[in-house]
């Protein structure tokens, strides 16, 4: 039974603010599924090709542990420093020199990773170009268990600061260098592995994934394609959000996709996206990733056994990892973050190509198994 005091413990400056959804503190969620977490995402590019960064940090309340990354993506060189920590007072968004701070909800925030031994140092602050949005709830259960029931919002935007990379110094303004970032929230496969017992196997999400929130001047589109091997979708979106927040966002209808391969069939190299029912007519986006990062090597998304968003690393653990794209290519594996430009309508865009393919897709002749190898 947990004391007076035990429970007066989990207390922080948040509980005095009207936030509460439940009978508790702010520090405990409704549910006790070990697969809850609430999770901040962003990504920094300057418009080229030259550089790409992944920044995020998690909470995870039913395992106790808050987590935190950043990657980087120049030329060949794969960075991640990332920090995990025991989970105390949620209101506190720090995990050793990494930490993030609202300045002015759902518009400004700052993302910090202080000077370390690993040679990465930021210290940026974020605009949102657009309202930020809600994108559309993903459930998913299979053989009776839920394995994804979470919400997340999205927007594009810019940022401005400082970035030091091996003792560069690098001016970040928002003229050229901008981004996405997205919050979400919810249920999603998170730390050690489980027994799999039914589910051996099976993964909560297949088939092919591609997200592109795209910044264009005066608005933003957000597309988004969950789409099985048979054809059906278990998630898709398509909006055009203004960056004019009195006009009201436009559905663009079901969006469809044309991917381009390299000649080894192993990396979209283009992709055409279009909107056939687009309130004003049909259009197409023109999308070129320009310096995809395997988003999954070291940053707690994928399947590394060493460090997996939510995994208790103890009181507090700081690491830095860097790899090559290719010396060491046989390491590089599934989800695919890259930095794209975009071009509709005789106007350009920049923001993200997302995309992973888990198991077979006929559709683009790919018949290997889970988040195969990949080569850049």
């Amino acid at each position: 039974m947990v004391s007076r005091w035990q429970a007066a413990q989990s207390l922080s400056p948040m509980d005095d603010y009207p936030l509460h959804q439940i009978a508790d503190t702010i520090r405990n969620v409704q549910t006790s599924d070990r697969n809850f977490y609430d999770r901040y995402y962003f990504n920094l590019h300057n418009s080229s090709g030259e550089l790409f960064m992944v920044m995020g940090l998690g909470q995870y309340p039913t395992l106790a542990v808050q987590d935190a990354f950043v990657a980087l993506r120049r030329g060949n060189s794969h960075r991640v420093v990332r920090a995990s920590r025991e989970l105390g007072d949620r209101f506190d968004t720090t995990v050793g020199p990494i930490r993030v701070e609202v300045l002015d909800g759902l518009n400004r925030l700052r993302f910090v990773l202080e000077p370390n031994e690993w040679g990465i140092a930021m210290d940026v602050v974020w605009q949102g170009a657009i309202p930020a949005f809600l994108e559309p709830r993903q459930y998913v259960r299979r053989k009776g268990r839920v394995f994804f029931d979470s919400v997340r919002f999205a927007q594009t935007g810019c940022w401005s600061g400082t970035l030091e990379i091996d003792g560069e110094r690098f001016a970040v303004t928002p003229d050229r260098w901008k981004g996405s970032r997205d919050r979400s929230w919810g249920i999603r496969p998170v730390g050690e592995h489980e027994p799999t017992g039914i589910h051996q196997g099976s993964q909560g999400m297949q088939g092919m994934w591609n997200y592109c929130p795209m910044q264009f001047d005066d608005h933003s589109i957000l597309y988004i394609c969950n789409e099985l091997n048979d054809g059906r979708r278990e998630l898709e979106e398509a909006m055009r959000i203004w960056a004019d927040p009195e006009r009201e966002p436009e559905w663009l209808g079901r969006p469809e996709h044309a991917h381009e391969f390299d000649a080894a069939g192993e990396m979209i190299v283009a992709s055409t996206i279009r909107f056939p029912a687009a309130p004003e007519g049909p259009f197409e986006v023109r999308c070129t990733p320009l310096l995809p990062m395997y988003l999954f090597i070291g940053t707690g998304y994928g399947l590394d056994a060493d460090w997996k968003h939510g995994m208790y690393k103890g009181p507090l653990v700081v690491e830095g990892l860097s790899l090559d794209y290719e010396r060491d290519r046989g390491r590089f594996f599934g989800l695919v973050d890259s930095p794209a430009r975009f071009e509709a309508a005789g106007k350009v865009g920049w923001g993200l190509f997302e995309y992973c393919f888990i198991g077979p897709f006929d559709r683009y002749g790919i018949d290997r198994p889970l988040f195969w190898n990949l080569k850049l």
